[in-house]
């Protein structure tokens, strides 16, 4: 989901690892450690998590952090292995709401994260191991 063009430097650029969210603290413990390794990669990224439910921070609040800090393009990752009705329905609904309410930032929705073929072949390897 694109909502405008433009051209981005990596300073410009964030990325919001969102997932479903749960009541175990220890349940996020995976999407952060996602989040630091990416830091420990590109130290210059600018990366957040953000949770749909039960955990925080939300969506809106991560999207507004980048935003203050001058980021003008967000990809957001659904942190999902399926496609339920939350990555489905209720995600895009969200991110057509924060266009609106953040018409300079350009969103680019991914596809979940489990029906990318890298990870289809990494759980796959895992598996065997």
């Amino acid at each position: 989901m694109k909502n405008q063009t433009l051209m981005t430097t990596s300073s410009t650029r964030g990325t919001i690892l969102f997932g479903h969210g749960s009541r175990d603290p220890l349940w996020r413990k995976p999407i952060e450690a996602v989040a630091t390794h990416i830091q420990s990669i590109a130290p210059q990224a600018h990366v957040r998590c953000a949770y749909l439910e039960i955990t925080v921070p939300d969506l809106p609040t991560s999207v507004a952090e980048l935003a203050a800090l001058g980021v003008t393009s967000i990809t957001v990752i659904p942190m999902f292995l399926g496609v339920g009705r939350h990555a489905r329905e209720d995600l895009p609904l969200l991110v057509t709401e924060l266009i609106a309410a953040h018409p300079q930032v350009m969103f680019d929705l991914k596809p979940a994260i489990g029906e990318d073929a890298q990870m289809i072949e990494l759980m796959a390897r895992i598996a065997l191991a």
